[in-house]
């Protein structure tokens, strides 16, 4: 283990090293033109007591949404001989996710060096290392009206929760040490990009393309939900899967977990407001009303298809409609939420029920039925309830332009991701293999791989 870490950081520093080259030569172009005198007298900013008491309150909130709430969450719907293996994923992607961002990830993800608005270049796509081990970040840095200190925590649970999510899809068969390298190495090369071309502003690719992204459907939930996909294609089924009965072992700590994903999701999407202010506080009645739609609509749809309700299935539902809700949440309006959570609860419940059984993929706690369509449909109806006549407060924008600038915006995530997560995936299974053995399966990964047991939780 101690050699396989070795050789995970030296393969980032490998990585790293690259982009400072690349960064360097893009570097080259011509500087940009002094500012105008006008933008000089404008008074500088200032910190804002409020602005950052909220957004200190949303990031530990984001935070809970991971440790403990969707460790809770997955923990409970696999099997009993791999809740602790789950539990464990995800504590270990805290973990590492957090050196990584100190190290460069924030730096990749929003550094604006090099960067002009309709000009495509590197730093439209990724961003460069000045900011690396956080560079330039001290008591007095601020981002907008709070200390960039917080912004950067902020960002840093975002850049955490990503990656966890994608755990529900190769649940009960990764190893341990080829989990640890596919989330580094997929932090990397395709959580950062993706947050940069997103989020990073003028001069990042789909910033000015004007794509829509308030707090992540792209950069959090298309990401992980096909990179999950991914991830179970390449695995394989688990042993006895469709032959074997595989039910959740605890129902109520997935509950649990859903009410703390739940309640943490206000500070993922009223955060993302960076403040105190009108715009967070309707992100936060969105979101209630568009989850509880989603969940209405999945118990539904469930009761119509199989004749009763489930605690899973409303559970399931509540998350399809904080991931739809996710895109939107800072331009539309009450309506727009409803719509869009009913939409993602019976689509999602389809999606998750219906089709996976069709195609016979073995997602295994439907990460891509919930996390990527749900994505998908809140994504695409931005671009429909964003629109001021439907309820929204995107000025300037139309139906029709708005719902393709969404579309391509899915599309370049859907196969960006797609292709880069195949690879990664492809060469771990080369170099070290990917799956544990049959009878590592069978025996469960709680003894197989940490030599422990989680048999006397709820």
């Amino acid at each position: 283990m101690i050699s396989l870490l070795r050789q995970f950081f030296i393969t980032l520093g490998l990585t790293a090293c690259l982009l400072v080259g690349a960064n360097a030569l893009a570097d080259d172009a011509p500087a940009a033109q002094p500012a105008t005198e006008a933008a000089a007298e404008a008074p500088a900013p200032t910190a804002n007591s409020g602005d950052t008491a909220w957004m200190l309150t949303s990031t530990a909130l984001v935070l809970m949404m991971t440790i403990p709430g969707l460790a809770l969450f997955y923990g409970g719907m696999v099997r009993v001989k791999n809740v602790l293996s789950v539990m464990m994923q995800t504590m270990a992607i805290t973990g590492l996710i957090t050196v990584l961002w100190t190290i460069y990830g924030y730096s990749l993800a929003f550094s604006t060096a090099g960067m002009e608005a309709g000009v495509t270049n590197l730093h439209s796509f990724v961003g460069g290392l000045d900011k690396m081990f956080l560079a330039g970040i001290g008591l007095d840095s601020l981002t907008a009206t709070i200390p960039e200190s917080v912004f950067a925590t902020f960002q840093m649970t975002f850049a955490i929760i990503t990656p966890a999510l994608i755990v529900g899809a190769f649940a009960e068969r990764m190893k341990f040490s080829a989990m640890l390298w596919f989330m580094g190495i997929w932090f990397t090369v395709v959580y950062a990009p993706i947050a940069h071309m997103v989020w990073s502003g003028d001069g990042g690719l789909m910033w000015d393309l004007g794509v829509l992204d308030f707090a992540g459907g792209t950069v959090v939930h298309i990401n992980a939900g096909v990179a999950g996909l991914v991830a179970a294609l390449v695995l394989g089924k688990r042993v006895g899967y469709g032959k074997t009965p595989m039910p959740p072992h605890s129902l109520a700590l997935t509950l649990v977990g859903a009410a703390l994903l739940w309640v943490g999701w206000f500070g993922f999407n009223a955060g993302s407001a960076i403040a105190a202010n009108g715009t967070a506080g309707m992100a936060m009645l969105v979101t209630q009303i568009a989850t509880g739609a989603a969940a209405l609509g999945w118990m539904f749809s469930e009761w119509l298809s199989h004749g009763k309700p489930s605690v899973l299935g409303i559970a399931s539902g509540a998350v399809a409609g904080l991931v739809a809700i996710t895109p939107a949440s800072g331009f539309v309006g009450p309506m727009g939420a409803l719509v869009i959570g009913a939409v993602a609860g019976a689509g999602c419940f389809l999606a998750s029920t219906k089709m996976k059984r069709a195609l016979g993929y073995d997602d295994s706690l439907d990460v891509f039925g919930v996390h990527a369509i749900g994505g998908i449909i809140g994504a695409l109806l931005t671009g429909v309830f964003a629109v001021t006549s439907l309820g929204g407060f995107k000025e300037g924008i139309t139906i029709g332009n708005q719902f393709m600038i969404q579309l391509g915006g899915v599309a370049i995530t859907v196969i960006y991701t797609a292709v880069v997560s195949y690879i990664i995936l492809k060469v771990i299974d080369m170099v070290i293999g990917l799956r544990v053995s049959d009878e590592q399966e069978q025996q469960g990964l709680d003894i197989s791989l940490h030599d422990e047991r989680g048999y006397n939780i709820v």
